[in-house]
């Protein structure tokens, strides 16, 4: 009779720990939100701005995108830009809801004109020609770290909105062209580089919960 009962209150708790192993397991599973994501301010001028998120635990999520601009001539400049990066969030209310701070790395591919280039004014290079600021615009690649920061917020049942903007440093990589000639009006063998620090991303993105 004793077996009997030490059995049955044997087989009882392990009942209850195997429920309540499934249940944590279930919660944690239903945690792991998976957001898919389109930025809203972008998209009437023409450049695709596409991101994932994924929520990796309680307040940390993990996000990639890519940017798509491939305007040839955009208001008379150059604007195909080509980018894809990832980062990391931390939330300090919980996943997916209110501010959260972010670690970016981005890399992307260029055929643009620099914003101090819009102007008619002279460019002398080092071999003494004379070129139009406005004629010239340049081409290559970057590699940007930098930290973003934003306010997500729940629109309904399995929407969300994103607001959020970022600032980094920019390591360029690039070569000079004169339009319509296509010369080389720098003097670089092969890459001009720089190093800029410049706000380089930013939005607002409409989130659709798929998971």
């Amino acid at each position: 009779m004793l077996k009997h009962k030490i059995l049955t209150g044997c087989i009882a708790v392990l009942s209850v720990g195997t429920l309540t192993a499934q249940e944590q397991e279930a919660a944690s599973t239903q945690e792991k939100k998976l957001y898919l994501k389109g930025n809203a301010l972008l998209a009437p001028i023409g450049i695709i701005n596409l991101a994932a998120e994924k929520q990796l635990s309680e307040k940390y999520t993990i996000q990639g995108d890519v940017l798509i601009s491939p305007w040839k001539s955009f208001a008379g400049h150059e604007l195909q830009y080509y980018s894809v990066s990832v980062e990391g969030r931390y939330y300090f209310n919980q996943a997916f809801n209110h501010w959260y701070v972010g670690a970016n790395l981005a890399a992307s591919s260029f055929v643009l004109q620099k914003w101090n280039y819009w102007k008619d004014t002279p460019y002398v290079n080092d071999r003494g020609e004379v070129f139009t600021k406005s004629d010239l615009y340049q081409k290559g690649y970057s590699v940007i770290i930098g930290i973003t920061g934003g306010y997500q917020f729940q629109l309904s049942d399995r929407w969300n909105m994103d607001i959020y903007a970022g600032i980094g440093t920019s390591q360029d990589f690039y070569k000079g062209y004169e339009r319509g000639t296509g010369k080389r009006y720098d003097v670089a063998q092969k890459y001009n580089k720089s190093g800029e620090f410049l706000p380089y991303r930013g939005g607002i993105m409409l989130s659709y919960q798929i998971k």
